[in-house]
């Protein structure tokens, strides 16, 4: 089946009041997706000034939320409400002050510990940047920072896992690097008990609040244990995540990763079936008899392991009255080896017990070389929901993904 958005958007300058800024029109079968208006050919000083969004609805200006982001080139983002009408042409203005929003937002608390995300008082997400100390009587080479645990679903059940005491060394939604080489020294980042590295938080970079998105910047290090002298930083990985104001039938989680190696030679990223990405150790209830998974290629838990996708559903059963809840994985199509490769446990893996473990593996089945002086991105989106997920809406939130709006400025 051949999924399309049928997404048209035209901008046009509107003149109609001084404060009015761009006028805009979309047409898109897409709807409640993240949408992002460029703003570096227009005149406006994001120092100086607010922006407001509005809809013209029945002939009223209705109010939106938006949010701006700065960079390299300024972006005005909103969410794309749904109105019952996807697929006919809506109208949009962008004013000149400031933004007129009551929209509940996603809000960032911070301890000692953690940073963690909420929705209306709902826990989301939590990144762990204290280091985690491991259980009496377990080899403190385990213990690690920088992973996001919990994940929650939206009707409360966490579906992610820390330290199970068959493998220590897995942190809910983490990616280090598993099998790698300086020269011909392996260091292994993955099977911390080794002893040659580990991956430590360095500090933040960034944290946003808003109407539209909520998230962070966090600076990773991937530490060399095996070098003469002190231990040495062989990567550096800025973790960007984002969560998107989309309410609360699920939650909608973009994550991304910077790679760049400060190392003279740069770093080797062996061809194995672990490493990198972004991988997921799934709540201790989830087994062989309970929990399933569905690939973009029709692929399920007998048949996915070492196979390309470019989304991968994984649910299992909870104690939501839905009876189930999952995470939506996705790729973007400009990921290394995309449709990209995964690690997923077989149904008689960790004893017999099957229990959940899934990875996207850019390195599944060739290496990689980092080079020094460049940067290399990897893109993922996460889609947290209770109940069902069918495979045509896993689709169609992997093509609002990786087919964004494509602005046309006149």
């Amino acid at each position: 089946m051949k999924y399309t958005l049928g997404l048209l958007v035209t901008i046009c300058a509107f003149q109609l009041r001084s404060q009015d800024l761009l006028q805009f029109s979309l047409q898109t079968d897409q709807v409640n997706c993240p949408i992002q208006v460029p703003l570096e050919n227009l005149n406006y000083n994001t120092d100086q000034q607010g922006l407001a969004l509005f809809e013209e609805v029945k002939g009223q200006m209705v109010s939106i939320p938006c949010q701006l982001e700065k960079g390299h080139g300024a972006k005005l983002w909103f969410i794309l409400p749904d109105r019952g009408e996807a697929g006919k042409k809506r109208s949009f203005v962008i004013r000149n002050s400031e933004a007129l929003s009551d929209a509940p937002q996603i809000v960032l608390q911070r301890d000692h510990e953690d940073l963690d995300f909420t929705f209306n008082d709902k826990p989301i997400l939590s990144y762990r940047f204290a280091t985690t100390q491991v259980p009496d009587g377990v080899d403190p080479l385990f213990q690690r920072s920088g992973y996001i645990h919990p994940v929650t679903s939206p009707a409360g059940e966490v579906l992610t896992r820390i330290q199970p005491p068959d493998h220590y060394h897995h942190y809910g939604i983490w990616g280090p690097w598993t099998k790698t080489h300086r020269g011909e020294r392996e260091i292994d980042f993955w099977n911390l008990l080794k002893g040659h590295g580990t991956v430590k938080f360095a500090g933040f970079l960034s944290q946003v609040n808003g109407a539209v998105y909520t998230g962070f910047k966090a600076l990773q290090q991937h530490m060399d244990f095996g070098g003469n002298g002190p231990d040495e930083i062989a990567i550096n990985e800025i973790l960007d995540v984002r969560a998107w104001n989309v309410g609360d039938k699920y939650w909608l989680i973009d994550y991304t990763i910077n790679l760049n190696s400060p190392l003279e030679d740069g770093i080797l990223f062996d061809a194995y079936r672990y490493g990198g990405g972004v991988g997921f150790r799934a709540t201790e209830k989830w087994h062989k008899d309970n929990c399933t998974i569905l690939t973009s290629e029709g692929k399920d838990r007998k048949d996915a392991d070492g196979s390309n996708a470019r989304w991968c559903r994984v649910e299992g059963e909870s104690a939501v009255d839905e009876g189930r809840s999952g995470i939506l994985f996705m790729s973007h199509p400009s990921n290394r080896m995309h449709p990209e490769p995964m690690r997923v446990w077989p149904l008689d893996g960790n004893g017999g017990r099957g229990d959940m473990f899934f990875e996207f593996c850019p390195i599944r089945h060739e290496s990689w070389t980092i080079e020094p002086g460049r940067d290399y991105v990897l893109k993922y989106r996460l889609l947290a929901f209770d109940g069902e997920v069918s495979a045509e809406e896993s689709e169609t939130h992997w093509q609002a993904f990786q087919n964004p709006p494509v602005i046309e400025i006149e």
